[in-house]
């Protein structure tokens, strides 16, 4: 069994409207993460929202717990939380206060 994990491109369309059909749901807009297996569509995250499409007539939930972990880190990479990076510690009102908490 091949196990591919990627982002949707344009000729992926039909594939997520299947799927949002099967799981009675609609296609969210934006980007999706899309486990292929052997060549099928069996289930897709949308990167925004989270939102899940899946196959209900196939064994998915490895797939998607796959999908939502890699989507987390991509969403973590694309649009870092600025406090955890540290930026915080650069803005002017912080150095301010350190500065003059320091004695400088």
């Amino acid at each position: 069994m091949d196990i591919t994990i990627r982002r949707s491109g344009a000729g992926d369309g039909k594939s997520l409207v299947r799927l949002a059909e099967l799981d009675s749901k609609h296609v969210p807009p934006g980007d999706f993460l899309i486990a292929e297996v052997d060549g099928e569509v069996p289930a897709a995250v949308a990167l925004e929202s989270g939102e899940v499409l899946a196959d209900p007539f196939k064994r998915t939930a490895n797939l998607v717990e796959m999908l939502r972990l890699r989507a987390a880190r991509i969403r973590e990479v694309e649009r870092p939380d600025p406090v955890r990076r540290g930026v915080a510690r650069l803005l002017p009102g912080r150095r301010r206060r350190a500065t003059a908490e320091s004695g400088a």
